[in-house]
């Protein structure tokens, strides 16, 4: 089997010209997981494969990471075929967060008669789960509050960060199996996201040459962290991954 991640987007919250960060893990050339929600994202991934995703991993419910939910709900509740068939897989801690966001305004149809999740299939995860008989991996990261934004791994081939300050101590648990890493990094850090000089100061150089970085803040900022030889990440890019390793699909 072939399989690939392509970022739908790349950008930080401003960076509407990037596109919100979010992306598809492919298998065969379609879509098999995409992780998370944003706005521009979901345009992106309409736009690329003239259909609506069929399973999602939510990272957190900052807006730019699933400010598309209302979209995605139209998409589906109101299509019988799709209705209630989209599988999200949302780490347990990070529900009532996501409930509060996007599934709690009042009558979500204004003649009533339906619940905003009437049109999924909510799948709360802890550290491991299955989709479509392969495992994964949930794990927390460094994002505002502890406990409310994760990272996925597909073993042996994806790390995906979500946003975050530098992980190491993750990273040597959730890594440890030459994984690509989609790695959150600007080319100047703060409280809740890492910078460039924090990724150099604290991973070691063999980790880093893994890090595909994205989630900056402008195209710029990009160029500048490529000229210090890092891999950067741009809208519609596409990276081969590791075939799976033995035992992470089900027989």
């Amino acid at each position: 089997m072939d399989w690939r991640l392509r970022f739908h987007g790349v950008g930080s919250a401003t960076a509407v010209a990037l596109g919100s960060a979010m992306a598809t893990i492919e298998r065969d050339g379609r879509p098999w997981l995409t992780i998370d929600c944003g706005g521009e994202g979901l345009t992106a991934f309409l736009e690329h494969y003239g259909e609506w995703p069929q399973a999602l991993f939510v990272t957190h419910v900052h807006l730019d990471h699933v400010a598309g939910f209302e979209r995605l709900f139209v998409g589906h509740y109101f299509e019988p075929s799709r209705r209630g068939r989209v599988r999200l897989y949302v780490p347990a801690p990070v529900v009532p967060l996501l409930h509060q966001r996007v599934g709690e305004y009042p009558n979500v149809l204004a003649e009533g008669g339906a619940n905003f999740w009437d049109a999924f299939q909510l799948i709360p995860v802890g550290g491991a789960f299955w989709h479509e008989g392969v495992r994964l991996e949930a794990f927390p990261v460094r994002h505002h509050w502890p406990e409310t934004a994760f990272g996925l791994r597909l073993p042996g081939s994806l790390v995906w960060t979500g946003d975050t300050r530098p992980i190491p101590e993750m990273l040597a648990r959730f890594a440890d199996a030459d994984e690509v890493i989609a790695h959150d990094c600007a080319l100047h850090g703060n409280p809740s996201h890492s910078g460039i000089e924090d990724l150099e100061r604290e991973y070691p150089p063999a980790l880093l040459a893994r890090c595909v970085l994205y989630h900056y803040a402008s195209a710029a900022d990009g160029a500048a962290m490529r000229g210090r030889g890092h891999q950067v990440a741009e809208p519609g890019q596409t990276l081969s991954l590791k075939p799976l390793r033995d035992g992470m699909e089900a027989r």
